[in-house]
């Protein structure tokens, strides 16, 4: 395998590691700019928990945990935790591709 497939093929896989990170964060986003009343159920059901987990940390979650995922948290330069993952996401990816073109062309 020549150093010019190699690079190409850790480019590709980047690249879609970057867009699977880019549809979570965009799906993220859109979960918290739905109105209230639209904003599906965020945690896992009861019974789910109650089949995997100690009852233990059941009742952590059922007594600590909001399960809140539309609620929006932290922000920086008027962007939440979500918009800036969606910026560096894409970011990673055009920076692998950058990178794939400019190993083709050396």
């Amino acid at each position: 395998m020549t150093m010019k497939t190699s690079t190409a093929m850790v480019a590709a896989l980047i690249v879609l590691l970057s867009l699977t990170g880019v549809a979570v964060a965009s799906r993220h986003i859109w979960i918290q700019h739905l109105p209230k009343d639209q904003v599906p159920s965020c945690g896992p059901g009861l019974d789910y928990m109650l089949d995997t987990m100690p009852m233990s940390g059941v009742l952590k979650e059922l007594m600590h945990g909001s399960g809140e995922c539309a609620e929006k948290g932290w922000t920086f330069l008027t962007l939440g935790i979500p918009e800036w993952s969606l910026l560096c996401y894409f970011a990673l990816g055009v920076w692998a591709v950058l990178i794939a073109i400019r190993n083709k062309h050396l």
